[in-house]
């Protein structure tokens, strides 16, 4: 089975978790995601199926946005509602004036360090099986940008919050370091992601769906139509010829779609064979074959 599905991960799931229940659910071994989520958090988690998974290069994931709430008055150790508490639990005297005020700091480029208990990798090792063995996790801080920080209301503790961040930020450590400037800590204590990339939450269905279309047999045709895939490419249809050369690496003369330096390939209306590159003119050079 080839193709994308939007899901709209529940909580307490892993995002191989997720991708684990799709492998039962389609009978399909080979299942990617574009970009994890925390198992407390929810929504947008868009996957790809069968030789699909060879698109993700392709695909935009530049900017992610979240809504959630943060709850001021401790930090955590993952940063996160599912971590231990760290340090004292000081009262918050804030109101939502001054936590946008705090919040306008976080405004644009960045440098943040990521939490401790994290997917990034230390000499091979993800960060988070080093902390929970107890060992030194000796991470850097990395460049984000957040384009979007806005707080909509606090009720003490909890202030409730959409931000949209660069691709490798993490929201727990907004919130982390937003408690710090507070002076009384803070950690994440809900978080939905309402869009990654071109997918939005609108777009998104419950796993319980995907069962029920797998079930009666419609899960194909209610993904995504292959050429509504990557929609900044064109598409553009070959005859058998021109796809076993194609196929073979061999460059073709295909239409001139002179702004486009990556164009769809496909043999039929729905069958996507291959993504080629623009060499020069109307030349292509086949990049990803999946027929």
């Amino acid at each position: 089975m080839n193709g994308l599905l939007i899901v709209n991960k529940p909580p307490g799931m892993t995002s191989h978790d997720v991708v684990s229940r799709l492998r039962k659910i389609t009978k399909e071994s080979s299942i990617g995601h574009l970009g994890t989520l925390d198992p407390m958090a929810t929504g947008v988690l868009p996957l790809l199926l069968g030789r699909f998974t060879r698109l993700a290069q392709f695909f935009r994931q530049d900017s992610k946005r979240y809504t959630g709430t943060i709850r001021f008055g401790f930090a955590t150790d993952t940063y996160d509602a599912d971590g231990d508490a760290v340090g004292a639990c000081t009262a918050p005297n804030l109101n939502v004036t001054g936590i946008r005020d705090l919040a306008a700091r976080f405004h644009g480029a960045i440098q943040q360090m990521p939490p401790l208990f994290s997917a990034k990798k230390i000499q091979g090792v993800p960060a988070y099986k080093l902390a929970r063995a107890g060992k030194l996790v000796a991470l850097r801080p990395v460049n984000i940008e957040v384009r979007q920080f806005e707080i909509f209301d606090y009720t003490s503790p909890d202030a409730s919050f959409e931000v949209e961040v660069s691709s490798g930020g993490y929201i727990r450590s907004i919130a982390h370091d937003l408690g710090q400037q507070a002076g009384c800590g803070a950690h994440l204590a809900s978080l939905c992601r309402v869009q990654a990339g071109e997918f939005t939450l609108q777009q998104a269905t419950t796993l319980e769906q995907i069962a029920e279309w797998a079930q009666d047999g419609s899960l194909a045709e209610r993904m995504p139509h292959p050429r509504l895939l990557l929609p900044e490419m064109p598409s553009v249809t070959v005859d058998l010829g021109t796809a076993v050369q194609l196929r073979n690496g061999m460059m073709c003369n295909l239409p001139d779609y002179s702004a486009a330096p990556l164009v769809k390939i496909f043999t039929s209306q729905r069958e996507l064979f291959a993504i080629g590159r623009r060499v020069a003119g109307t030349l292509m050079q086949p990049t990803v074959v999946l027929g």
